[in-house]
């Protein structure tokens, strides 16, 4: 909108750089620009403000397909001005002399024109194409054909307007259509899921498999190992037992034979100290034969005292005495 100051009868129009003014006075164009600055007297100038920045333009378009669905087209239209003077020849962007605003609304004139060009094309494509096709590819194809048709439309080149780019946001059917289209799509990433859940299952219970015959193997293995174990222990309890047997057989055979070489010995022993005392009783009784009777029987009395205990009483008789004096007088004497 133009910046419009009125100073008694004289008013001042300052407009921006993205604004074509027209200024005609008299009926007749004295300026013609962009971001003009001018004074004017309202009572004999019309003025004119066209915006030349390209400016969006949304739809939403409802249409029928080939095979009789409703569709639903969203999406925006970049138009721009390419000539502010051939368009202000045929929409009216006069404004107010003293508040600058549109006498008309020629934004919504041409917006409308813009679109409903569009909104046509778009049918042309809709009707000749089915549902299932339109949502396939119907974004770039729709794009296209409004692109090209608005560019190609003469109409629009007359009016000294350019399409700078369209845009398709959206191209949906109806609701319950479009669940029923997305049933068999959600039927098979459904299936995909399943699928997902029983191979993990399936990887879950091939796991818990390998664990259980893991565990399986090892308690096979430690009852082996416990086997050989117990077999060692076994082996190794023989082993002790057999050298504690040989170790006592060993220790009583060396007894025996320590037992038979002291038994040897002594027998030895026994065997010289009998024959040195036969020899030596041998060698007392020879000498014994030679001693005369009494003198023998002096010597076993003696002998019978030494072995004797001891003897409180003694009663001697006179017929033993006599006898012994008598041989033992005539002994002497001889």
């Amino acid at each position: 909108m133009a910046d419009i100051k009125k100073f008694g009868y004289i008013n001042h129009l300052r407009a921006d750089a993205s604004r074509h003014v027209i200024r005609h006075r008299a009926g007749k164009p004295v300026a013609s620009g962009r971001g003009l600055s001018f004074w004017f007297q309202p009572l004999n100038t019309s003025l004119l403000e066209i915006p030349v920045d390209d400016r969006e333009l949304p739809f939403l378009f409802h249409a029928r397909s080939n095979d009789y669905q409703d569709v639903t087209v969203q999406g925006v239209i970049n138009i721009r001005i390419d000539d502010p003077e051939r368009l202000a020849q045929r929409i009216d962007f006069s404004i107010d002399t003293r508040t600058g605003y549109y006498i008309e609304t020629p934004i919504e004139k041409l917006t409308a024109l813009v679109t409903e060009l569009g909104q046509q094309f778009t049918w042309d494509y809709l009707i000749r194409h089915p549902l299932a096709e339109i949502l396939e590819s119907g974004f770039d194809a729709i794009r296209n054909r409004i692109y090209d048709g608005l560019c190609a439309d003469p109409g629009i080149g007359e009016l000294g307007l350019g399409i700078a780019s369209v845009r398709v946001i959206a191209v949906r059917p109806e609701v319950e259509v479009e669940k029923a289209l997305q049933t068999p799509a959600r039927e098979v990433m459904q299936q995909e899921a399943d699928r997902a859940t029983f191979e993990r299952r399936a990887q879950a219970v091939a796991k818990e498999r390998a664990i259980a015959e893991n565990e399986l193997q090892n308690q096979i293995e430690l009852a082996r190992r416990e086997e050989q174990l117990i077999k060692q222990r076994g082996d190794n309890e023989r082993m002790r037992v057999t050298d504690d047997v040989d170790a006592q057989r060993i220790e009583s055979e060396a007894k025996a034979q320590r037992t038979g070489v002291m038994a040897e010995a002594e027998a030895a022993r026994i065997t010289v100290t009998e024959d040195a005392k036969t020899h030596a009783e041998e060698e007392r009784m020879g000498i014994y034969r030679e001693y005369p009777t009494d003198v023998l029987m002096a010597l076993a009395l003696q002998n019978l005292a030494t072995h004797m205990p001891a003897i409180e009483h003694l009663n001697v008789s006179p017929d033993m005495v006599g006898d012994f004096l008598n041989r033992f007088v005539s002994e002497a004497r001889a």
